[in-house]
């Protein structure tokens, strides 16, 4: 474990912080931003894709003109080419965190990325660094076997419980690619390096916002729309002439692989759009799962009709 992260977990202990999480689309940008102009904040990123430089539109980063409004932090940080662990995002988010509040600003986190909340609040366990050779070697296996493949594999160098136990292939090529860099299994690492949580629950403000599906429909298929305007094909356009690995998290940011197809002649504008449509609502299904199935105890917040910020003032500070 980093002893800087460490450490600043330790002096966290009593901050009061405001954590926004939800589907995509509905509304978790705008309303920290409300939140910020009101109380004072800075907004951090806690969305996986908003991390990255070349993807704006595509991860429907808060515009220029949104975080010249207020400081915003993390927001297009990274190039494509590279990956990012939650650790690292922690690293980054406890030093953010602590800069906020020497300057008198209330901390807003927001995103999507439900694991990054999760490590935030009840503790990460830090993994070793994966040397990229084997990590193109576990994906390579999952690309040509899938999950079959992976659970053997793990099967044959001794960790039956993730082969087992595991079924989705990301992670099934997580538990392998530690598994083949340590000569240990994922389940060790979480339990011998459990840390306890840079911020405990009870003194945060934790929101899900959880509007109801026709609103959020009605909200992707706007989002489709943006992201398939000639802004939106010139930001996947510039990010594909890099030539990058389409195993990187960037490139499997939705929005790449579909307006990809459409620039290449593969699909015409109806249906991109649909596909585009199909796979963000996918996508809101698979983070609304996990809030209710990862985050119980947080407070539901329905964005459908309108949030009175006087009561927000009351929540945060009661």
């Amino acid at each position: 474990m980093d002893s800087s992260l460490e450490g600043s977990r330790t002096e966290a202990l009593n901050r009061r912080v405001i954590l926004i999480a939800g589907p995509t689309a509905s509304g978790k940008s705008a309303l920290a931003l409300d939140l910020a102009k009101k109380l004072n904040g800075v907004i951090l990123n806690a969305d996986s894709m908003q991390l990255y430089q070349d993807l704006r539109l595509v991860s429907a980063r808060p515009s220029a003109e949104e975080e010249a409004e207020v400081p915003h932090r993390l927001y297009g940080i990274l190039p494509a080419s590279q990956a990012f662990s939650t650790g690292a995002w922690l690293r980054l988010v406890s030093t953010e965190i602590a800069s906020a509040e020497e300057k008198g600003h209330v901390p807003i986190l927001v995103g999507g990325t439900g694991l990054y909340f999760k490590a935030l609040t009840e503790g990460f366990a830090e993994m070793p660094e994966i040397p990229e050779e084997i990590r193109r070697q576990a994906r390579d296996l999952a690309d040509r076997q899938g999950v079959e493949g992976l659970r053997q594999e793990l099967t044959r160098l001794g960790d039956k419980t993730a082969a087992a136990t595991l079924s989705d292939p990301q992670r099934l090529a997580r538990a392998l690619e530690v598994l083949m860099a340590t000569g240990k299994s994922l389940a060790h690492w979480q339990k011998a390096h459990q840390a306890p949580p840079l911020l405990r629950p009870e003194v945060c403000c934790r929101i899900v916002l959880a509007p109801p599906r026709p609103w959020l429909h009605a909200r992707i298929a706007q989002r489709a729309e943006l992201m398939l305007a000639k802004a939106g094909q010139a930001e996947v356009r510039s990010l594909l002439e890099k030539d990058l690995s389409n195993k990187l998290p960037a490139m499997r940011a939705i929005g790449v692989a579909e307006i990809g197809a459409f620039l290449a002649g593969e699909a015409d504008y109806s249906e991109t759009l649909h596909r585009l449509t199909v796979a963000t609502r996918q996508y809101a299904k698979r983070q609304e799962t996990w809030f209710r199935n990862q985050m119980s105890d947080w407070q539901r917040v329905d964005p459908s009709v309108g949030i009175n910020l006087e009561n927000w003032q009351g929540i945060f500070f009661g």
